[in-house]
């Protein structure tokens, strides 16, 4: 007797998930550089943004530290580490507050 009707099975050759890498690369979906983000980064911008500027600031302040005992390699390093975090967090943070402010029906211009 076969089968008919009924309620559909996901089987293994539905393509109903996201291939590969790629696909998991690309969910959710996400404009420009934004892409740049790891998916998992992005579900969570504003836990990752905050840490990236508690980061920079450490960083920042080991630079200082390096500097202040004229250790200037090290410094340039550290501070050179800590700019580009606490930019990453600051980026990070503007998308989670247009990405929120988009959701709750607010026209916000990006630019």
């Amino acid at each position: 007797m076969a089968a008919t009707g009924g309620i559909p099975v996901n089987a293994p050759n539905d393509n109903t998930a996201a291939n590969g890498l790629r696909g998991w690369w690309l969910s959710p979906p996400r404009p420009g550089m934004e892409r740049l983000i790891s998916p998992w980064e992005y579900r969570h911008l504003r836990v990752f943004g905050v840490t990236r500027i508690a980061g920079g600031s450490v960083a920042g302040a080991a630079g200082v530290v390096c500097l202040s005992y004229g250790v200037y390699g090290w410094a340039a390093f550290f501070l050179v580490v800590g700019a580009l975090n606490l930019a990453g967090g600051y980026w990070y943070l503007t998308i989670a507050r247009r990405i929120s402010g988009s959701e709750s029906g607010q026209v916000i211009a990006s630019g």
